[in-house]
């Protein structure tokens, strides 16, 4: 059989991929389930019609919110009659008004001068007003012996009218306006201006000889003014404020924008068609809405819903591992996100038929709480990715609709980052406020979008923010058996393994006093090394207080716990290589039996991989020069595995980076950077870190932290002069 149908088989049968292939049948009959269960109306309902007697009755299987097209017309219709018809103030039109009449008062005003005769006068005001005037109007004007002053009050008159405007009515357009207001704009140009005007007030050229009587009547004028008035001022009040249609329509397209929609609400298992009566037609609206809104079942929604639902879990399987998070998901972790998916996908099918329907279902649903307990117990990367694709399943079951979708995707895409740097469990609550922010926000943008009533809005809100503060108390009872159950490394519990006050850490202080303070030296250097290139730093520090556990065993047979004697120097070398090799494995056992972590577990197995203890094959060899051959290599070395993570690998390159310079005297920071580069390659030459993703740049940046620490703590320190205690007692005395 090929190699790579092996593979494929394997990978088929592992645990791992049958709780997936689980999960997705139980997840697509969830869904099989639903869609026959939402179809609206059982059997078919092509027989009913308006005035006909119903032979059966018809329930609503589901919840139903929508749009009353009808009534919602009516209400925009009326909406849009409330609105005015805009009119524009034309400047350039009114300054040319001006300029005519500014150029006949002159004309005027030159006869009163002297400058030319009555019958001049005539001519260049027919010449230059071609019939503005009768000539009888023009007669009188020149005879009478008050011309400036009824130029002076006519000016005035014409002013004030023109600026009120003169209003140029189309014969179409205004049918959908305002019939009582108009609206008017000036452009000052430095502002613009809106007036709202009663109809009945507007100037036009039909009344322009009214609104110049009523103006002179309203005022104290000359009597002959108000027989001149009309003939001089009138010819000259032209329209100059006309309808604009690209106004009228902006306010009338924002009226039906801010116009809400009629909603009507048909609850679950409302009676819409009951037997023996005459159907309305109200009941038969209500009933093709029903029925609209409700898919049908047919073979190709089942078939896509199925490709659709294996690609999600295609990808879960094949991709979500090395791919997304740099490692295999463990069995563990497998079977928690499986369950999670299902229970996810199959409690939005139940909260979609108990839920508000003028509400999206996702308010309801816990995704954040989902998609924050994978981000804590597994990988914020990983838990990204789920709080897209789990809303798509549940958005493939017909549960969720577009609205509940993009804020379930919302509030899971905030859940997967929002505890970035926490450190205490209380962190937990301050992240279930941020994602009842977001929340917030996002219900509210969706119910803006919906255009759903304002009185839904408070409700639908109140649960948006429960859904991110409920998140948080939940998680904090959740978290902790979960941790124990899959024995995860997350932030917070190596937080509390990194209390130094631990009962296990005390005893080996009390045990193993140099192992202990080894142990934290190489705390020091991994942590400080991990935050340089990027790894887990507080993965690392707990991972090397630890990693020397085995040694509270025989803490007397390694060396920075012995003082005057050496045991190893009555022992046969494989003897010893024996026991310093076994602390390994006994440091596995007790952390098991403490149930620390399994990535502290591994950092444990690994801090020393599989090299060998050069000191006692270096003895072996030299106490047997003639019987080379008979000394086995496998007696000493370790039986670990070399580091498959970054941080272990770091935690090993600081142990052997603390020991070795530790036998320096007085070591420079030169000859500490030279030792340290030499042990790094050294390392390298055997393949120590072929499984760990350390780059050459990485290496160089945790070198560089090693020896920026040691250099710190082996410094030269000056020599003290000597005291002469009896001198210093003697000048006391005196």
């Amino acid at each position: 059989m090929p190699t790579h149908i092996t593979k494929f088989i394997s990978l088929i049968k592992s645990p791992k991929t049958l709780a997936w292939i689980a999960a997705f049948f139980i997840c697509f009959l969830v869904t099989l389930i639903n869609i026959n269960y939402r179809q609206g109306i059982s059997g078919r309902i092509d027989e009913f019609e308006v005035g006909r007697v119903a032979d059966r009755d018809i329930f609503a299987n589901t919840s139903i919110a929508y749009i009353d097209e009808r009534a919602t017309q009516i209400m925009l219709e009326a909406q849009e009659r409330l609105v005015p018809a805009v009119f524009q103030f034309s400047v350039s039109v009114t300054d040319e008004q001006i300029n005519r009449w500014n150029r006949f008062v002159m004309l005027a005003e030159s006869i009163s001068a002297g400058d030319i005769s009555g019958e001049a006068f005539r001519i260049a005001v027919n010449e230059s007003f071609p019939g503005y005037f009768t000539p009888e109007i023009l007669e009188l004007f020149v005879q009478n012996q008050n011309r400036a002053e009824l130029l002076s009050e006519s000016s005035v008159i014409f002013t004030e009218l023109l600026e009120r405007g003169i209003f140029s009515l189309p014969d179409t357009g205004m049918e959908r306006s305002n019939p009582y207001i108009l609206e008017l704009i000036k452009n000052t140009g430095t502002r613009i201006e809106r007036e709202r005007i009663q109809n009945a007030n507007i100037i036009t050229r039909e009344n322009v000889s009214d609104a110049i009587l009523n103006r002179i009547a309203s005022g104290s004028f000359s009597p002959m003014l108000t027989f001149f008035a009309p003939y001089l001022i009138g010819p000259f009040l032209t329209e100059n404020v006309f309808y604009s249609p690209v106004e009228t329509a902006l306010m009338l397209n924002e009226a039906r924008v801010n116009t809400e929609p009629v909603m009507r609400f048909i609850e679950q298992g409302r009676q819409i068609i009951k037997r023996g009566f005459i159907i309305t037609e109200e009941e038969m609206a209500e009933l093709e809405i029903v029925r609209s809104s409700m898919p049908e079942n047919n073979l190709p929604d089942i078939f896509a819903n199925l490709l659709f639902l294996l690609l999600i879990f295609g990808f879960l399987i094949f991709f979500c591992g090395s791919r997304i998070i740099g490692r295999e998901l463990i069995e563990a972790e497998v079977y928690l996100t499986a369950g999670l998916t299902v229970l996810y996908i199959a409690g939005s099918v139940f909260l979609h038929y108990v839920s508000d329907p003028s509400v999206p279902v996702a308010v309801l649903a816990p995704t954040a709480l989902v998609i924050i307990l994978l981000s804590i117990l597994i990988s914020p990367r990983f838990a990204l990715i789920l709080a897209i694709t789990l809303p798509m399943g549940a958005f493939l079951t017909g549960t969720f609709d577009i609205a509940s979708y993009l804020f379930a995707v919302n509030s899971g895409v905030i859940a997967a980052y929002s505890l970035h740097g926490a450190e205490k469990r209380k962190d937990l609550v301050k992240a279930g406020l941020i994602i009842a922010a977001a929340n917030l926000a996002a219900m509210t943008a969706i119910l803006l979008w919906q255009h759903i009533p304002g009185s839904v809005y408070p409700r639908a809100l109140l649960w948006a923010a429960i859904n991110g503060i409920v998140t948080g108390m939940l998680v904090l009872g959740i978290l902790t058996p979960l941790e124990q159950l899959m024995n995860a490394a997350t932030s917070f519990r190596l937080i509390e393994l990194s209390d130094l006050n631990v009962p296990v850490l005390r005893r080996l202080f009390t045990s193993a006093p140099g192992t202990y303070s080894h142990s934290i030296m190489v705390a020091n250097l991994a942590e400080t090394a991990c935050q340089d290139i990027g790894a887990n730093s507080l993965l690392a520090r707990v991972g090397a207080y630890y990693h020397d556990l085995g040694k509270m065993e025989n803490p007397e047979f390694f060396v920075e716990n012995q003082k005057n004697h050496n045991v190893h120097d009555e022992m046969e070398p494989k003897h010893s290589a024996a026991v310093i090799r076994r602390h390994v494995q006994l440091g596995i056992e007790k952390a098991r039996q403490l149930k620390l972590p399994k990535d502290v577990i591994d950092i444990i197995g690994e801090h020393h991989g599989n090299s060998i203890i050069a000191w006692f094959y270096n003895k072996a060899l030299k106490q047997g020069e003639e019987e080379k051959s008979t000394i086995n290599i496998a007696d000493y070395r370790y039986p670990g595995n070399p580091p498959r993570s970054r941080e272990s690998t770091v935690v090993m390159l600081a142990d052997i980076a603390e020991a070795a310079v530790r036998s320096l005297n007085k070591p420079s920071q030169e000859e500490i950077e030279k030792f340290i580069d030499e042990l790094f390659l050294r390392r390298m030459e055997r393949g120590e870190f072929s499984k760990a993703e350390l780059t050459f740049t990485d290496l160089e940046k945790i070198k560089n932290a090693f020896v920026r620490v040691l250099s710190g703590y082996y410094h030269t320190r000056i020599e003290y002069p000597k005291i002469d205690l009896s001198r210093e007692t003697g000048n006391e005395q005196g």
